[in-house]
């Protein structure tokens, strides 16, 4: 955890928890100890390299209840994507499963991009969770082969 924290240069102290967050891709789920310190991150490229790092803090107050981020190898370097599902999904399983976020809530992600993306959160009875929320087509159009 060392390593990851230097990543994104920040202390190990400011990791609250992490765990291995596997639905598919295989993110590394690190909590950090408020929605303005996931903000204000500056990872280093060369040091996360190959690594897909997904990133939470919680919100004081607001419509939100946690800050996500989301850096993963890509564009020759470290890429970071406004929104994703499967982060959220895997995050889910983990702060609900470890007792650290409700049944049900709702994330900001892409803050730190100029996006507002919302992604809604929601364990089902059965444990099924559920990920939701609004989209924007950006391109529309066919194809013919």
């Amino acid at each position: 955890m060392q390593l990851i924290a230097r990543g994104l240069g920040v202390a190990r102290e400011d990791i609250t928890a992490h765990a291995w967050c596997d639905n598919g891709p295989n993110w590394r789920g690190v909590m950090l100890r408020s929605a303005e310190q996931v903000l204000a991150l500056k990872p280093d490229a060369a040091i996360l390299a190959g690594l897909d790092i997904g990133v939470v803090g919680p919100q004081g107050a607001g419509d939100t209840q946690f800050e996500v981020r989301a850096f993963f190898p890509g564009n020759n370097g470290l890429a970071e994507d406004p929104v994703t599902g499967s982060l959220n999904a895997a995050l889910a399983q983990w702060l609900i499963g470890a007792g650290l976020a409700p049944e049900r809530y709702v994330a900001a992600q892409g803050t730190a991009l100029a996006r507002e993306g919302r992604v809604h959160i929601e364990r089902a009875a059965d444990g099924t969770v559920w990920v939701g929320g609004a989209s924007v087509t950006c391109i529309d159009g066919t194809v013919r082969l």
